[in-house]
């Protein structure tokens, strides 16, 4: 990526160079040859204005003293040499001078001007002046010297220029090559630093957003093998003790019964985690399908026996809550499980649940006699908390249940041990949407 950045920004360089050098080149060269060429015919006039007219009688002639490498020379209009310096013999030059204009010629060898000398409407003489050639040529070289000096400095300065601008454009695309290889290698955090170059940016932010869907998506899948293995391993393994105990003792048809009763939660089960899972982690409120007291005695009935044979009470109330307040019955079912085993597992004494009205949610208390130390969100954080199968899911399960149902689980006291769940209610007169659209309260 680098050369091919420094081998396009040279050649244009160097394009733009031959494109301004050779024209440049040529104009200064045409420059300085007319320059001399002008000088020569200066001087010329300026001697021709001092010719006597009597110098073919014999007045001698006086010349102004000729600039450094150039020669004057006055000649008649027989074309010879009459003062100054230069050849004896006139040339085409000069008798293109007699005629009465002003002529310049170049040779290889000098540059040539001639003036002619008037008196009484006639040519009387011709002022010749030269200079070497090559003192124009070696001006020339100097000046092309210099130009192919700039050209050279600026080729310099476009090389630092373009390896710095291809260091600038390949340093973002080099890191976010860095990162999807570390992405290919299972590292899912990694995500592309911002840039200068809003392009580059621009692919950045769409390989961090793709990379976190990817994740998201990741997650979920992880969480749902977590959820599915959490909340159906031990129900299983209560309907296998149950088969067996009712094969073992005779009785199938009380251990069918408790099975088929068995098989009905872990549908439950089974469909809650499906719903978690399609939620993405947003409210997804489910239909209020259960009155309140049926799931209140259903529960209660579950769990009594469990913490009894603990030697442990385990009491329920309700605070001026009708019970034919209807609520989602599998949800709501499956956070008081994981909070009762919670408290049973972990926690210490009586246990209580209080059902308590707040208008438009219900508060659902599970409080025990136990402490909880430290900050309570780490409670709620997958493979920190603590659960019976001790895989750290339970409560991070019941919190994501509460999400979606637009709710919100939270620990309301640590001494003792309160877990509140917060649940939106839908009441007479009012719509599901607009419970929905309440958010959490």
């Amino acid at each position: 990526m680098r050369q091919r950045v420094e081998r396009v920004a040279l050649t244009a360089v160097l394009v733009a160079l031959v494109l301004l050098a050779v024209p440049l080149a040529l104009a200064i060269r045409s420059s300085l040859y007319a320059d001399q060429r002008d000088a020569l015919e200066r001087a010329a006039l300026a001697a021709a204005v001092r010719v006597n007219p009597d110098y073919l009688t014999g007045d001698p002639a006086e010349l102004p003293a000729s600039a450094p490498g150039q020669r004057l020379g006055l000649y008649d209009p027989q074309l010879r040499l009459r003062a100054g310096t230069g050849p004896r013999t006139g040339g085409d030059t000069v008798r293109r001078g007699l005629g009465a204009r002003v002529s310049r010629s170049t040779t290889d060898d000098e540059l040539v001007a001639t003036v002619p000398v008037s008196h009484a409407e006639q040519v009387i003489a011709v002022v010749r002046a030269s200079s070497p050639a090559q003192d124009v040529r070696n001006r020339v070289l100097v000046g092309w010297a210099a130009l192919a000096g700039a050209a050279v400095v600026a080729l310099t300065v476009a090389v630092l220029v373009a390896r710095r601008q291809a260091r600038v454009l390949a340093a973002p695309l080099e890191d976010l090559s860095r990162h999807c290889r570390a992405v290919a290698a299972g590292d899912l955090t990694a995500r592309a630093a911002p840039s200068a170059i809003a392009e580059v940016d621009q692919v950045a932010r769409t390989h961090n957003d793709m990379l976190h869907s990817l994740s998201e998506l990741l997650r979920h899948e992880r969480n749902f093998s977590a959820n599915a293995s959490h909340q159906l391993r031990t129900p299983l393994t209560g309907l296998q003790l149950t088969l067996e105990a009712g094969l073992a003792q005779g009785d199938t048809r009380l251990a069918l019964q408790e099975a088929l009763a068995a098989t009905r939660r872990l549908h439950e089960t089974v469909e809650e985690v499906l719903r978690l899972s399609r939620s993405a982690g947003l409210p997804r409120p489910a239909a209020p399908d259960r009155p309140l007291g049926d799931l209140v005695a259903q529960t209660e009935g579950r769990w009594h026996g469990l913490f009894a044979r603990d030697g442990r009470r385990l009491d329920f109330a309700a605070e001026n809550v009708p019970d034919d307040i209807r609520i989602p019955g599998g949800p709501v079912t499956e956070i008081l499980h994981v909070l009762l085993d919670n408290a049973r597992v972990h926690g210490h004494g009586t246990v209580r649940v209080t059902v308590r009205d707040l208008d438009d949610a219900l508060a659902f208390d599970v409080a025990d006699e136990g402490t909880v130390d430290g900050d309570g969100k780490r409670l709620f954080e997958r493979g920190l908390s603590s659960d019976s199968a001790g895989t750290g899911i339970g409560l991070a399960l019941a919190r994501d249940l509460a999400v979606s149902l637009g709710g919100r689980l939270v620990l309301a006291g640590g001494a003792p041990t309160t877990f509140t769940l917060l649940l939106p209610v839908h009441r007479e007169g009012t719509s599901p949407q607009n419970d929905a659209g309440q958010g959490r309260p």
